[in-house]
């Protein structure tokens, strides 16, 4: 099998972790960004300085806010941005793509990859592609300074589902020549639903509102951030997460089984084994309440958990909570922005049509 070429699609923390480690293991990789400005230290340097768990100086030769430039004789798109940027991404390729191509979102959160298929299509997209999601995010990583950025940590196992699922063993039979921490997801409900940045990411940042602002997020955010009665509250949102996935008839891992899992964290509950995650200690808290655990994590996670929860009867009082606080601290609606099963084109599936959809494609 042939060496695949990488195009990395978002430069800010992730993509450089993704696209650094990429070079660095020997493959050919492009950088794409939307804006300008976060490139230029990168072409100034000739690449990306990468430290912690990897290490060393990956040379960039691409890196472009061209769409085509970027993706061109590309082999694996991996898209590495917000998932609100995930529709952009989708529209910036869609006349670009190429049959045979793969496409992974890092991460897909909540129904990323049926997302991205819808706006292919509507842009009237023809080639034939694979669209995957990741259920999590590879790295722990950090952006340090400019072209510079720090891997915490590489999660041990990250489950990945094509759309449909009968492309999944395609896809991963290209990645996994790279990466063998991606392993086969049970299939793309399974992925979305196992989305355990839904239950951290606004949650920490909701309750730790006026300690980001007052302290600049100059505080360990998954382990200073936490405590044992916050974690109540975290708990609860794992609960109807786990509850809406049972409704559709997914067996979602709960956020305990999950740190096992990605990171060998154990404890007897999530505060102790947060507690006991080596990975999550040097991260510190957003520096404002301007951040992705809010504008990404609500719209693109809790929203259409809880729509989901709606359209099935299911009662998620706590993460319906969590989207009205975090709609006022923005001054945003979050419900009319977010991935509802209206937006998504499944309000009138059963969970056995959704299930067909998945699978095997349906109206893609």
């Amino acid at each position: 099998m042939k060496k695949p070429r990488f195009a990395v699609l978002g430069a800010g923390n992730g993509g450089l972790a993704m696209a650094a480690h990429l070079v660095l293991k020997g493959y050919e990789t492009t950088l794409f960004n939307r804006s300008q400005p976060r490139l230029n230290p990168i072409i100034a340097r000739g690449g990306i300085e990468v430290s912690g768990q990897v290490q060393g100086f990956a040379p960039i030769s691409v890196a472009t806010t061209n769409p085509q430039e970027a993706i061109e004789g590309a082999d694996v798109l991996m898209v590495v941005v917000p998932a609100n940027g995930h529709a952009f991404i989708a529209q910036k390729v869609a006349p670009y793509l190429k049959d045979g191509q793969i496409i992974l979102l890092n991460p897909g959160r909540t129904c990323g990859a049926m997302e991205f298929r819808n706006v292919l299509k509507e842009e009237g997209c023809k080639a034939d592609v694979i669209v995957a999601e990741a259920q999590t995010f590879i790295y722990a990583s950090r952006a340090q300074n400019p072209g510079q950025v720090h891997i915490f940590r590489i999660k041990n196992s990250i489950p990945v589902a094509a759309l449909p699922n009968t492309d999944t063993v395609a896809a991963l039979q290209v990645i996994r020549q790279v990466f063998p921490e991606f392993v086969k997801g049970e299939n793309a409900l399974k992925t979305s639903l196992d989305n355990i940045g839904s239950v951290f990411h606004p949650t920490l940042t909701i309750l730790n509102a006026a300690r980001i602002e007052n302290e600049k997020g100059e505080f360990q955010y998954y382990i200073e951030g936490n405590s044992p009665t916050a974690s109540r509250i975290l708990e609860a949102v794992d609960r109807e997460r786990i509850e809406v996935a049972r409704a559709l008839k997914v067996e979602a891992i709960s956020a305990v089984e999950w740190l096992e899992v990605a990171y060998d964290a154990t404890g007897s509950n999530l505060y102790e084994a947060m507690q006991n995650n080596p990975g999550y200690y040097g991260i510190n808290a957003p520096p404002n309440l301007q951040t992705r655990y809010l504008s990404e994590d609500v719209p693109m996670s809790l929203v259409p958990i809880a729509s989901l929860g709606e359209k099935f009867g299911v009662e998620v009082p706590t993460i319906r909570a969590l989207i009205h606080l975090a709609s006022v601290l923005h001054q945003t609606d979050y419900w009319a922005l977010g991935r509802t099963v209206e937006r998504l084109g499944i309000q009138d599936l059963s969970v056995d049509q959704l299930h067909d959809l998945v699978e095997y494609g349906g109206f893609w």
